[in-house]
């Protein structure tokens, strides 16, 4: 990639390098549509690599891996996951490479706007179509790997891999790849470009070196090659003798002692499936999961008044493997029975928690909290109201989610979603029980019911028909949402809507712009609806929504309203 990406990109020098690993015996050479320095250079690393490989004769023996589904629009990485970009991405592709054929053609990465199957189904019509040899994906967890094998033939799977980065090992995507003769390319082998260059610099594996006479990124190459045979590594040489380097690997054997001392430091280890040790009386290490605003809180609430320790790392600040060293230290101080309440979207983020508490011959037992996202919305809106009275806007917003626990915008609470991998008991749980969702209503005495009117209903004939169906003299609201409108746009609705009801009326715009939601008011977001609700104490089961549109159903479903169309 970066012989293309670099700035100071030097294409002698580039074709040079690719000689060089050719001649050491290297065959599999990595590229993508997308290595360049911005749109207009799509397709220059596969034109790069194509001549490199003619000039020094190994156009026949190389086998090509590229990519395709990202756009660099203005420089950025964008997915672009549909069908038709997928396969235009592919034709594109075999032009650049100038008649030498495809043997792997891989997704770039998931498109979070495009349906994973769609993606999928792509590629398994380049294979039915004879356009290229083999099939595989790029930046997938053990999910959307399992999903994608119902979909389509895959032979390889792309991932992030090294002594730094060990997520596809305890996500369970290397051991997936390997019981089905899947090949994993471990892109990044040395972690990076930053972390390669500090490598030399890194005690325990420079010794490890020193004791073999190779080089520290030798070193790190085999441990990654170890791993499994599964694994294919693919350094981004920018020079031939680092290419030569990267082909030297290979012949390393790392014996038993290396490894575990590379272990001990860099915590990389082969995870094999764990059975769940058995308790020793009643102890019991509790992971409660779910996305943002599932309500995790309450059932950790539910365990600490029967006697659980509770670590949430809202509380105690840090990451998910820190709050896995607290555990550590707590069961080793003698704590029984623990609960833990975040996110744990993913297998690699689970697996912290149950190797710390195998250590200890503990079981680990998972609570999931299938919480429609709708449902999550509304807890993280009514814990905004709860604690700042009101929205907050855009602005405001996002300083807030970068320091405010618990404050997220709507597109990250999408994004969690998106990653979201369902436990299963082969990570090593004592069992997995999903918690489906249910809304606990807290009437009070003087809750009531309301009517919420969208703005375009009263453009419709049979609005007023439409408010029989809820109290005249409950509190009404008209909302809309209108890009850079102002709320006495509204004005000509609260008119007409009071002159048919006895109820107050009042008004609520979403002002924001289009794309993706930076605001938790913009219909059928239930930011509005639930302020308004809240400033007047309704009861959301007992009131009624009149619109007129998919939106207005859907905004009435989230706050368990009654709909009624205009």
């Amino acid at each position: 990639m970066r012989l293309s990406t670099d700035e100071s990109g030097d294409e002698e020098l580039a074709g040079e390098t690719i000689a060089a690993a050719a001649e050491a015996g290297i065959t599999v050479f990595d590229t993508a549509r997308a290595y360049g320095r911005g749109e207009a250079e799509l397709g220059h690393n596969e034109r790069l690599l194509a001549a490199a490989l003619r000039q020094c004769g190994r156009q026949r023996t190389a086998r090509i891996v590229t990519k395709g589904g990202m756009t660099r629009s203005d420089g950025a990485w964008v997915p672009d996951g549909r069908a038709k970009a997928i396969l235009s991405d592919c034709e594109a592709s075999l032009v650049a490479l100038d008649g030498l054929p495809i043997d792997v053609y891989l997704i770039h990465a998931p498109d979070p706007r495009t349906p994973w199957r769609t993606s999928v189904r792509a590629l398994a019509r380049l294979i039915s179509e004879g356009v290229v040899r083999r099939v595989g994906l790029s930046n997938v967890n053990r999910a959307q790997l399992d999903e994608a094998l119902e979909l389509a033939p895959v032979t390889a799977v792309e991932v992030a891999l090294s002594l730094d980065d060990d997520r596809a090992l305890r996500g369970g995507v290397v051991e997936r790849c390997a019981e089905m003769g899947i090949a994993v390319i471990a892109h990044s082998p040395l972690g990076g470009p930053r972390r390669a260059v500090a490598l030399a610099r890194r005690r325990p594996l420079a010794d490890v070196a020193h004791a073999h006479g190779v080089d520290p990124a030798e070193v790190a190459l085999a441990w990654v090659l170890e791993l499994s045979p599964a694994v294919i590594a693919i350094p981004g040489a920018r020079r031939p003798e680092t290419a030569r380097s990267a082909a030297h690997a290979a012949q390393l054997g790392l014996g038993a002692e290396d490894r575990a001392v590379l272990g001990r430091v860099f915590g990389g280890s082969r995870r094999a499936r764990r059975e769940p040790p058995r308790p020793p009386d009643d102890a019991e290490v509790l992971l409660v999961m779910g996305i943002p605003g599932a309500g995790k809180s309450r059932i950790a609430a539910e365990y600490v008044a029967r006697g659980y320790l509770r670590l949430n790392r809202d509380e105690r600040g840090g990451g998910l493997r820190e709050l896995a060293h607290a555990l550590e230290e707590e069961l080793s101080s003698g704590v029984r029975r623990v609960v833990l309440d975040n996110t744990y979207l993913a297998r690699a983020a689970r697996s912290y928690v149950i190797e710390a508490a195998s250590r200890h011959q503990i079981p680990t037992r998972c609570v999931w909290l299938s919480t429609p996202l709708a449902q999550a919305q509304v807890n993280l809106v009514e814990r905004l109201l709860e604690r700042f009275g009101t929205l907050p806007t855009p602005d405001e917003l996002r300083k807030l989610a970068r320091g405010a626990q618990g404050v997220l915008t709507p597109t990250s609470q999408m994004r969690a979603l998106r990653e979201l991998e369902p436990p299963s008991a082969d990570e090593g749980f004592a069992g997995v029980e999903v918690m489906p969702f249910r809304r606990i209503h807290r009437s009070s005495e003087r809750a009531r019911r309301g009517v919420f009117v969208a703005a375009a209903a009263l453009r419709e004939p049979a609005w007023e028909h439409a408010l029989q169906s809820g109290d005249r003299d409950a509190p009404h609201l008209i909302f809309d949402w209108i890009p850079d409108g102002a709320l006495d746009m509204l004005d000509p609705c609260v008119v007409r809507l009071t002159g048919a009801v006895s109820g107050p009326v009042q008004s609520a715009l979403c002002p924001h712009a289009g794309g993706p939601p930076s605001c938790w008011c913009r219909p059928p977001l239930p930011g509005l609806a639930l302020a308004f609700a809240r400033a007047h104490e309704l009861e959301l089961s007992r009131s009624i929504l009149i619109g007129a549109g998919p939106a207005h159903r859907t905004l009435a479903a989230t706050l368990g309203a009654r709909y009624v169309s205009a």
